[in-house]
């Protein structure tokens, strides 16, 4: 009997659960082509059906992350910087789930500094997720929330603050218990909030940089 479209699509979803339980085992150093086929107790040339090569099944895997990771529940936001507080928290491995996929996520790493069209394709997923933290930051400082300066860069440092922690978090759970990551977060924002820039033009007027700032801080 000839297989169908739809024992076609359901054999792909076995290999796919197969390729994120690896994943979720042995991280991105452990996906093989041998240890998919093993996880799904069928042979190797099964599995080169679906990935004729270890690039192929790499790039299918990092799809599949990106899918399960937009699909994880997110609580709602609302708006400024409760939005922009909503999205950062996502981010950090503060349940089981999370824990899962940013271990992932930091598996993926070395393949991804290994071979170049990986790692372009990591730059350009984290450049989006980037520019959808720049618009938050913007909404924020529209609704007086946090200080005028540049979405851009306050995105990439709070992207940058929230990986991180995520590493630190991974690396020692005892020391970064959910509750912790939530709090160093809210000082985080807390601290973006109080900002406010220095005087930059008369800075550099007087070759003084951010030290300057900082004393006229202090004296006024």
């Amino acid at each position: 009997m000839p297989r169908t479209k739809g024992d076609h699509e359901a054999r792909r979803r076995d290999v796919s659960e197969a390729v994120w339980r690896v994943l979720a085992a042995h991280g991105f150093g452990g996906l093989t082509l041998r240890a998919v086929a093993a996880e799904l107790g069928a042979t190797t040339g099964l599995v080169t059906h679906y990935f004729p090569t270890k690039r192929d099944l790499v790039a299918y895997a990092l799809d599949l992350l990106t899918e399960r990771t937009a699909a994880r529940p997110r609580p709602s936001g609302g708006q400024g910087l409760a939005a922009l507080r909503a999205a950062l928290l996502a981010v950090l491995p503060t349940t089981d789930e999370a824990r899962a996929v940013n271990r992932i996520w930091v598996s993926s790493w070395d393949t991804a500094l290994a071979d170049p069209a990986v790692s372009a394709d990591h730059a350009r997923k984290y450049g989006r997720a980037r520019s959808g933290l720049r618009d938050l930051v913007a909404e924020a400082q529209r609704l007086g929330e946090l200080p005028a300066g540049d979405p851009e860069d306050v995105a990439a440092g709070a992207q940058a603050f929230v990986l991180g922690l995520t590493v630190q978090a991974l690396f020692d759970p005892a020391a970064f218990p959910p509750a912790r990551q939530a709090r160093l977060l809210d000082d985080h924002l807390a601290a973006l909030a109080a900002h406010r820039p220095a005087d930059r033009e008369g800075a550099d007027a007087n070759g003084d940089g951010a030290d300057a700032g900082a004393a006229r801080g202090v004296t006024r």
